[in-house]
């Protein structure tokens, strides 16, 4: 399954969690090109639409390399495997942290975006792909904090052992495709180019 770009994998999707309309949902979606996703959910099920702004901890001397995650209330996961072989230390950690929520400050300040209350809410959420599951993982944990009805997690593409682990912590996954060959996110898409900020701020100044 290939999609032409985030909006058709948006509309796509939404088709699958039309089921969720009377219940009011909320579309939590991960910036940035989850959000783009989320407006088609947020649109067909005329639901509140707003951000929740997860950041990977990346190992040292490869950023790039996710050794957990953080959110901005310090949800954090970490894969602990991959801490112990490559001997970080806890010091690095809470530094890499400290971090990355400051850089979570600073997106969501240009955001501008709005605080929605979860309590009993069942809340969706939502991002173009998963990989590792490692933003997700922590995006979750943040969201069990304010004691939603229900997690529905809410992605177009992941690898399968991903999805089923992201399966015991949330109460449905709705995922389009799950390729037992799994590259980047990216090779499911026809059009996947960055979304700017401006497009995530354009995004949700049309749902306050």
């Amino acid at each position: 399954m290939i999609f032409n770009d985030r909006r058709d994998a948006g509309k796509k999707l939404a088709e699958k969690l039309v089921k969720f309309k009377e219940e009011r949902p909320v579309i939590l979606a991960i910036p940035r090109g989850g959000v783009v996703i989320g407006r088609e959910i947020a649109n067909a099920l005329n639901a509140p639409l707003s951000i929740i702004v997860p950041r990977k901890l990346g190992a040292p001397y490869n950023p790039e390399l996710a050794i957990g995650a953080v959110t901005r209330d310090g949800s954090t996961t970490l894969n602990e495997e991959l801490i112990v072989s490559m001997n970080v230390s806890q010091s690095y950690i809470e530094k890499e942290k400290k971090r990355q929520m400051d850089e979570i400050e600073r997106r969501i300040e240009k955001y501008k975006t709005m605080e929605i209350e979860l309590r009993d809410r069942v809340v969706i959420l939502v991002d173009d792909g998963i990989a590792t599951g490692a933003t997700m993982l922590a995006a979750i944990k943040s969201v069990e904090k304010k004691y939603p009805k229900k997690i529905v997690l809410a992605v177009p593409v992941g690898p399968p052992d991903t999805i089923k682990e992201m399966g015991r912590g949330v109460d449905e996954v709705v995922c389009l495709y799950t390729p037992a060959f799994f590259m980047a996110i990216g090779s499911f898409y026809r059009n996947f180019e960055q979304t700017t900020d401006d497009e995530v701020i354009e995004i949700l100044k049309s749902f306050r």
